[in-house]
């Protein structure tokens, strides 16, 4: 049974979001021009992110302390990005499509706690524009296949559920994606007369209110937001070392309907800074192994995640989530 949120029909939505998750998934990364890329299955257990902890079920195990199933604690994945990481070292280009967990308390139109993620890995890149022009044609290249391949189901979504979008949408695909910097951002969002319930102020993440405000700011077209403060980004983005702003290089794809769709970085790849780094957030136990990657020389790299759910919520107009995806699940939801 699909469960929908009740603003769609929900006999019309296996047949359709099925279809259009099916030649979306095939859709990635088709078409490129500058050389293939490896497809690498995702591993979905992990030892590092905190996600959902996985112990046995015996009633045995139950007695014991401390008892884990791989004799260290566990846990669903929050992202391939690491494993990716090691893969280019040897493919160069590599990407994954695959179920992704977040143990976020969060019951928003726009979050889930099992979702499917794309994430690429660049190797011998050092630019985020790099990054940034995967991004947007693997956005365009995915859609305009989607629309080959499945227009009737397109259409019965644009026709019934979100009028305007195709023209919408139209416009996303015509037009070169706006690149703004995180202080260029704010600034733009102090200056707005709009009227947030939260403040934005240089150091602090963007919500959703501002990233629906940047991207009308940007005449409704997909636009980045590039180097971002070293605070509130993860010890993995490349320090850009430019004090005393201090910022690293990250980038955000925002994008009508939904705001962020894509978070992306350069990788740090200089083995001193990113020791400081792990030190800093007490994490240098942990990932010891993602040092080692580095220790003997490392290449400049980088990559991005697309949460491919909130993909199909901006290609079709659909304002929950929930919509498209069968079986969604969030904190205290999960029913089948």
């Amino acid at each position: 049974m699909w469960r929908s949120s009740g603003r769609l029909p929900a006999l019309l939505l296996p047949r359709c979001c099925f279809a259009l998750r099916r030649k979306g998934g095939d859709g990635l990364f088709t078409g490129r021009s500058n050389g293939s890329r490896l497809k690498v299955a995702e591993a979905l257990l992990d030892t590092t992110a905190k996600g959902q902890e996985i112990r046995p079920a015996s009633k045995i195990a139950e007695k014991r302390d401390n008892t884990h199933f791989f004799d260290v604690p566990s846990f669903l994945t929050v992202s391939g990005q690491l494993h990716l990481e090691v893969m280019t070292g040897a493919f160069t280009q590599v990407y994954a499509f695959g179920p992704t967990f977040r143990a976020e308390n969060s019951q928003t139109r726009r979050h889930l706690a099992e979702f499917y993620m794309v994430e690429a890995e660049l190797a011998f890149t050092e630019s985020l524009k790099d990054i940034m022009e995967v991004m947007e044609t693997l956005f365009k290249i995915t859609t305009s296949h989607i629309l080959s391949n499945c227009p009737d189901d397109v259409e019965l979504f644009h026709n019934t559920v979100a009028p305007g979008q195709k023209e919408r949408m139209e416009q996303m695909l015509k037009n070169s994606f706006q690149v703004l910097s995180y202080t260029e951002a704010i600034d733009i969002l102090q200056q707005s007369t709009e009227t947030f319930k939260f403040e934005p102020k240089w150091g602090c993440d963007l919500q959703t209110e501002h990233e629906n405000c940047l991207v009308r700011h940007c005449g409704n077209i997909p636009v980045f937001v590039v180097n971002y403060p070293y605070d509130i980004k993860p010890f993995y983005a490349r320090d850009n070392q430019d004090h005393p702003q201090h910022t690293v290089a990250a980038v955000d794809l925002l994008v009508p309907g939904v705001g962020e769709l894509c978070g992306g970085s350069l990788r740090e790849e200089r083995l001193d800074l990113l020791k400081s780094r792990l030190e800093e957030h007490g994490l240098k136990d942990t990932y010891h192994w993602y040092e080692e990657l580095r220790q003997f020389g490392s290449v400049p790299h980088g990559g991005f995640g697309l949460g491919f759910e909130r993909y199909l919520q901006c290609i079709l107009g659909v304002e929950n989530i929930k919509d498209v995806i069968p079986f969604p699940r969030f904190s205290h939801s999960c029913l089948l």
